[in-house]
């Protein structure tokens, strides 16, 4: 059954400011029911007369649409990638970048009206990656856009363009999967498990309906520092704070446990915690997060040959080779996977898993000459 999007007017439709569109009522995978789902977009650049120039950019787990400057200053999270002159040059490429469903940055989530007019909170259902994709097809339709010169994206935003490829297969001319493999490991889904206990078991998020009340702060804080543990090499971490003291106090000059000083690494760590709680959404962190740990491109397809065997679009794979989140290796069993010979690319950086966003620069001339020329 073919579901038309409604656009939902909004002031001010420049290039990197939020534009809204209703996608309809979304059966979801896992069994439950989203009445009305909107969907949250920026766009750059403009569609040509045969929609063939559109670039789908995925965002990563915490991230937002907001890719590269448009019509305000505010820097985009791929600005190395995506802007005029850029390797995606918005001068020539529609690139489009959608807030998953589940999100907190526009489009429907927990923290969104259900029906009866209060905030899905505990009631928003489990919605998984395949649900979002095909949410996201509804977008396509409503822009006028039959298939995509090229989807993009890193981490779960690379799960998100893989999906893309094998769900819509007739819809993906170009697909770049960068530092991520074709599903959710155990290990991956132990980290992220332990990231919604550290949520749920804080006091304020009272079973995931605390809108109006005190948030969960300090359990999505922890939540932010086991994640970033995992972004980050030991390397890096060494390298940058090793054993020293936070502001000279000394973590072993203490009477009591409570007392002790802290090492600097801690300090960085509370920092990010602070940082995420101040834009983030604790019911769409674990939303989101369990939409990451349900990513499995194999999942009802047979094996995983089979599974990317429908795929007709180029691919493009690339891992950071310190990632020890999305481990290099599983950028190989994908490629391997996948029809024909596909390269694996690789991100030089010491920084971790967090190198598909600081270091995608690195990319720009493979990109270019596979994709963009």
């Amino acid at each position: 059954m073919t579901i038309a999007a409604t656009a939902i007017p909004l002031s001010g439709t420049q290039d990197g400011t939020l534009k809204y569109v209703s996608v309809g009522g979304l059966e979801l995978e896992a069994g439950g029911f989203l009445p009305e789902v909107v969907l949250a977009y920026e766009t750059w650049g403009r569609l040509n007369a045969d929609a063939s120039n559109a670039v789908l950019v995925e965002h990563a787990l915490t991230g937002s649409t907001h890719v590269a400057r448009g019509e305000s200053d505010e820097e985009g999270w791929w600005e190395q990638l995506v802007g005029p002159g850029a390797t995606i040059d918005t001068d020539r490429y529609f690139v489009v970048s959608v807030n998953i469903v589940g999100g907190c940055y526009g489009s429907t989530g927990p923290s969104s009206s259900a029906p009866d007019g209060k905030p899905w909170g505990s009631r928003f259902p489990l919605v998984t990656l395949r649900d979002s994709t095909i949410a996201e097809a509804r977008l396509a339709d409503a822009l006028g856009i039959h298939s995509w010169h090229t989807v993009v994206g890193g981490s779960m935003g690379g799960a998100r363009a893989l999906e893309w490829a094998v769900s819509y297969p007739d819809r993906v001319k170009r697909c770049a999967v960068i530092s991520i493999g074709a599903y959710s490991t155990a290990e991956q889904i132990a980290f992220a498990q332990a990231q919604t206990l550290a949520i749920r078991q804080d006091a304020d998020f009272k079973g995931g309906d605390y809108y109006g009340q005190a948030a969960p702060e300090a359990g999505l804080a922890l939540a932010r520092r086991i994640a970033h543990i995992t972004y980050r090499s030991a390397d890096e971490l060494d390298f940058r704070f090793g054993r020293n003291a936070q502001g000279g106090e000394a973590p072993l000059q203490a009477a009591a446990l409570g007392d002790r000083g802290r090492y600097q690494v801690e300090s960085y760590l509370d920092h990010q915690g602070r940082k995420l709680v101040q834009r983030f959404d604790a019911n769409s962190y674990i939303a989101i997060t369990e939409a990451l740990m349900s990513h499995d491109i194999t999942r009802g397809r047979g094996s995983l040959e089979d599974a990317l065997s429908v795929a007709t679009a180029k691919f493009f794979v690339a891992s950071v080779d310190s990632d020890r989140l999305y481990f290099p290796e599983q950028s190989h069993e994908l490629a391997k996977a996948l029809p024909g010979e596909v390269p694996v690319h690789v991100i030089e950086a010491p920084i971790g898993h967090d190198g598909f966003l600081t270091e995608i620069g690195q990319l720009g001339p493979q990109l270019r000459e596979a994709f963009f020329g």
